[in-house]
């Protein structure tokens, strides 16, 4: 798959702070997704183990989710753990595996924040622009932001709101579990994200590619 390679990642924290509040202003996060034609769905993950991380992309059908392709890449770790910072630990790594896809998927689904994020521009939101395609963030803790109480019943969501911005929803995926925080990356919006994000999660609180891409990521070799 043909990627936009947009810079360098040898950067340090505050060389990427400064980049991401430029790239930010790239980043659209409210066009419409024709969920009628989404066709294939890709999940992403990275799993970091003993300095090196490994990325795992996988391709399913959707609605029902029979995997086409799945594709990892395993490098160093290049980048430490900072909040906020995700994209330059994990976009190296995710880098050459996306261009390992033989596939074209539709949307992708990260395991990591879109717009819900201090500098709107998670890594979904910063590997959208490397993707050119729609992109999700699917957070499973939240980052930043607040929100109203939550029902407990499956399909619930609120806004999650940061700074007087809407940035994603909060979203109950399984009845009495937690819920997800869910964001648009790039080339997608909130309502959008929310629809697919709950039409890929039928049984469990992980949408089902990325579950197939959390599974794949951990199996180091």
């Amino acid at each position: 798959m043909d990627l936009r390679r947009r810079h360098a990642w040898d950067l340090t924290p505050a060389e990427a702070v400064a980049l991401q509040r430029r790239l930010a202003a790239e980043v659209v996060a409210d066009r419409p997704l024709d969920l009628a034609g989404v066709r294939l769905v890709a999940g992403v993950d990275v799993s970091v183990r003993d300095a090196r991380s490994h990325a795992a992309v996988v391709v399913a059908t959707f609605p029902d989710f029979r995997v086409v392709e799945t594709v990892t890449a395993l490098a160093p770790t290049p980048f430490p753990y900072v909040p906020g910072l995700l994209s330059f630990r994990e976009g190296p790594v995710l880098e050459e595996a996306f261009a390992r896809l033989r596939s074209e998927p539709d949307v992708f689904l990260f395991d990591g924040m879109g717009t819900a994020h201090p500098r709107r521009i998670g890594i979904a939101s910063h590997m959208g622009l490397w993707l050119e395609r729609p992109t999700i963030g699917v957070g499973k803790t939240r980052l930043v932001g607040r929100n109203a109480p939550l029902p407990e019943e499956k399909g619930a969501q609120v806004p999650l709101v940061h700074r007087g911005e809407t940035i994603g929803a909060v979203v109950r995926t399984r009845t009495a579990r937690n819920p997800l925080f869910i964001s648009p990356g790039h080339l997608a919006d909130i309502p959008g994200s929310v629809a697919l994000v709950l039409a890929c999660a039928p049984k469990y609180r992980l949408p089902e590619p990325i579950r197939l891409a959390h599974k794949a990521a951990g199996a180091f070799a």
